[in-house]
Order: C-alpha cells, then sequence, then structure tokens
C-alpha cells in the first residue's frame, strides 16, 4: 500500500546531523582535521600549525619525525616548541653526534635544562625512553632511534600517554613503510631555505603535496653538526641505567 501525501502539506524537517565530535571526542570527518585529545604546544610555524590536529605538537603521545639524514633542520624546527617547554628538562636520547653547549646557546636553549643520554645497547635506550616518559618530570624528549619495533613503539606510546610530555622519535625516511601506532607521521627532507613537510599519518584528510617550510636560521647553528665550533660536549653522557635517579630528583 502506497500512501500519498497531503498536497500542499510539506513534509516535516528532517532532524539535523549531530557533528561527529558531539557523538565523540575522537571522531572526526574524514575531509577535516581532528580535535586533538590532548595539550597541544604550538610549532612556532604558522603554515605547519595549521596543518596539525589540534594547531600544534601533541604532548603525551608518540610523534614521529622521518628525516632523509640528521642535520637538516630538525632541531630548528622543534626549536620553538623546546624554548616553550624548556622550563623543565630535555631529554637527548641517542643522538647521532655529541650536542654542543655553542650550538644549544644559538637555539636559545639552556644547555643547563639537557640532559644527554647515551647507551651502547638499542633495549637500553628503549627502557631509558620508557622511563623518561613514565616520570612525567621532563618537558620533552628526543629519541633518535634506527630500528624500532612495532611492539617496542607502542609500549612507547603508551608510556607517553601516562603524561604530557613532548616526545618525538627521529627515525630513517625509509620507516615510512612501516606501520606504527604514532598518530602523527611527518617526512622531512631538505630544501634551499628550509625543508620540505610530508604527512605521512595525520588523524584528518589526505595531503598529497609537501608543505615547504622556510627555516631562517643558518645550517651551521644546527645542534647535531658534525663538525661544531666548540669540540666540547655538553656534559659527559649519563648512562641509561641511570636516567631514573635523575629524574625524579
Amino acid at each position: 500500500m502506497i500512501l500519498s501525501s497531503t498536497p500542499g502539506v510539506s513534509p516535516p524537517p528532517k532532524p539535523p546531523v549531530a557533528e561527529p565530535e558531539a557523538l565523540h571526542p575522537s571522531l572526526w570527518r574524514a575531509s577535516q582535521l581532528a580535535r586533538s585529545g590532548t595539550r597541544c604546544v604550538d610549532t612556532g610555524h604558522a603554515a605547519l600549525s595549521g596543518q596539525l590536529p589540534g594547531g600544534g605538537w601533541p604532548a603525551g603521545t608518540l610523534v614521529e619525525l622521518l628525516q632523509q639524514q640528521p642535520g637538516i633542520g630538525e632541531m630548528r624546527l622543534l626549536r620553538p616548541a623546546l624554548q616553550a617547554c624548556a622550563e623543565r628538562r630535555i631529554v637527548l636520547l641517542q643522538p647521532p653526534h655529541p650536542p654542543q653547549a655553542l650550538a644549544l646557546a644559538a637555539l636559545g636553549l639552556p644547555p643547563s635544562q639537557l640532559l644527554w643520554l647515551r647507551t651502547s645497547r638499542s633495549a637500553d635506550a628503549l627502557w631509558a625512553a620508557e622511563q623518561v616518559l613514565r616520570s612525567g618530570s621532563c618537558g620533552a624528549l628526543l629519541f633518535w632511534a634506527n630500528h624500532a619495533r612495532g611492539e617496542s613503539l607502542r609500549r612507547l606510546h603508551l608510556a607517553a600517554q601516562a603524561g604530557e610530555t613532548l616526545f618525538f622519535m627521529l627515525r630513517p625516511l625509509a620507516a615510512a613503510q612501516d606501520a606504527s601506532p604514532a598518530p602523527l607521521r611527518l617526512a622531512l627532507r631538505p630544501a634551499a631555505g628550509g625543508m620540505h613537510i610530508d604527512f605521512v599519518k595525520r588523524r584528518g584528510p589526505q595531503r598529497d603535496a609537501p608543505l615547504f617550510l622556510p627555516l631562517g636560521l643558518p645550517l651551521t647553528s644546527s645542534l647535531l653538526q658534525r663538525h661544531a665550533l666548540v669540540d666540547r660536549p655538553l656534559t659527559t653522557p649519563a648512562a641509561a641505567r641511570g636516567v631514573q635517579p635523575q629524574l625524579v630528583q
């Protein structure tokens, strides 16, 4: 049986469709950037912040920076965010070259606020990273890792959620082909006057074209340059198994 509508009578209006975030904070439309469920730190680069959920670097989560090689401007990229959290310790774990005090000062980062950790075993480095994240006493952790298994990444991502530490893992560009629990993964490539950033993974629409980000400081001010102006390391590197007592003081 087919019922016909009464001539001249409009059908009742349909109820408005609720926005995805009204149903659950972790939902978003495929055409829009997601809302960040954690505190975000401004990147200091308006063009980049506009492409990130929450408008900045998410704290308390794993962020992967996949770089073609160390020293292409990654420290200049992170400089504003590191300055914003420099009231607490910033941990450099397994950097490819010894940090230099003069380069740190040029970046506006007080060397007294940085802790350099180095270990000969990957397992110890992963353990140290997890302790730093769970302690909640540091503003940021930068962890350079050439190889990391999926299980290790999941453990670190879970540890990061225990606090609001900015957590960056700097990995080779080839790792972009591997699965990762990180909600934000950026591929960094050097370019004249700055760098190109590809959005490998983010909670939002796919972006095919890379973002060119100009970086003002010259490359000679990089923290991790191979030949620094001062051939003296920041401090004697702390042993990985000794990180926990230093963090809780």
